[in-house]
């Protein structure tokens, strides 16, 4: 008998995705920021949900996150489905990539005197750069370099509504509408992948919408990309939406991978603790279709390989939304003294001695 074993097909590989490392089976795309790919494993796996919870009111994050998501489908030439009160108005804010500037070249903007050699030790000159976080390969096509500073032009927005790449669907249905119009748009399935964003669940425009309702519409959701592996969902919850104790948990329960990205607006101390970020990064569960352990605990580089760790935190720069490793400086904080402050002197009392 020969030792020799055919190899089973992989996935198709469709408009702007690629192979996961982790099982030949499935497909990955990007999320628009590469950084939040590397924690993922390499991008969100098709026929996956992803769910993120921005608790902080006082800021929007989230929904920073869903725009991010949608650009890439734009850029990447797939097919983006839009869940919103008021979808068209809300795609026309998506950031964009600047003209001129070359796939890949998205290097932070607090970098500006870079170009300037800094004298070192001899011996420090070869050793690699300390990074934070993670860039996009240059020449890579796979995650666009957009920059918040530049908005999607209106004739790429017209050009994908006119060729049916850019679809809305209304929350004014009720739930069972949404997932009836999710549905029949995952049906008309192609070699085409199926972007579904869905900014804010649970605001207002949903309705007297219960936590109760949330997990119910989110466990379909999964159940329906479940049947159709050429789509995939990102969500965002309202930040007003709360279902009492173990509500992330059972979030993260309901969808494929979950994260928690709570910002320092509403609390002045942390701020104060870590000025070089705007917030902590929870990863609540990680998506892991095919496979027993979550390709993110192989090969994401910002938690750390093979440890998995939740050091993670992220900045809004000028130009891009960032996720990077949290680090602490010398002895907790840049305010803290680093020597402890000498002890004040005795003197010494005299004592005269008669003979």
């Amino acid at each position: 008998m020969s030792s020799f074993k055919r190899k089973a097909g992989g996935a198709m590989v469709g408009a702007g995705t690629r192979v996961s490392g982790a099982s030949t089976l499935s497909a990955v795309t990007s999320t628009g920021i590469s950084s939040l790919d590397d924690i993922l494993g390499g991008g969100l796996p098709l026929s996956c949900s992803l769910v993120v919870a921005a608790p902080d009111v006082h800021s929007s994050y989230g929904e920073l996150m869903q725009k991010y998501f949608a650009a890439q489908g734009l850029a990447g030439g797939q097919r983006v489905c839009v869940v919103a009160a008021e979808g068209a108005r809300w795609a026309e804010d998506l950031m964009w990539m600047p003209n001129g500037v070359a796939v890949g070249g998205d290097a932070d903007d607090e970098g500006a005197g870079r170009g300037e050699k800094v004298r070192i030790a001899w011996r420090y000159e070869k050793m690699k750069q300390f990074q934070t976080t993670t860039v996009a390969a240059a020449g890579e096509t796979y995650c666009a370099p957009f920059e918040l500073s530049c908005r999607v032009p209106q004739e790429v927005l017209a050009e994908a509504i006119a060729g049916n790449r850019l679809t809305f669907v209304d929350v004014g249905q009720g739930l069972a509408g949404v997932l009836g119009a999710l549905r029949r748009a995952l049906g008309a399935e192609g070699a085409v992948p199926l972007r579904i964003c869905i900014p804010g669940l649970g605001s207002p425009a949903w309705g007297d919408l219960s936590s109760q309702g949330v997990l119910h519409f989110l466990h379909a959701l999964r159940a329906l990309l479940r049947a159709h592996p050429q789509g995939c969902a990102s969500t965002s919850l309202d930040a007003r939406l709360c279902g009492g104790a173990g509500w992330l948990e059972r979030v993260g329960w309901a969808a494929d991978g979950a994260l928690s990205v709570a910002a320092f607006a509403g609390d002045p101390g942390l701020a104060g603790l870590f000025p070089g970020h705007h917030g902590l990064v929870r990863a609540l569960r990680l998506p892991a279709p095919h496979t027993l352990l979550a390709p993110s605990d192989r090969f994401s580089q910002l938690r750390g390989l093979t440890a998995g760790e939740n050091n993670l935190a992220f900045r809004c720069t000028r130009k891009r939304l960032l996720f990077e490793t949290l680090h602490l400086d010398v002895e907790g904080g840049p305010g803290e003294r680093r020597t402890p402050a000498p002890a004040p002197k005795k003197e010494k009392k005299r004592v005269r001695y008669d003979f």
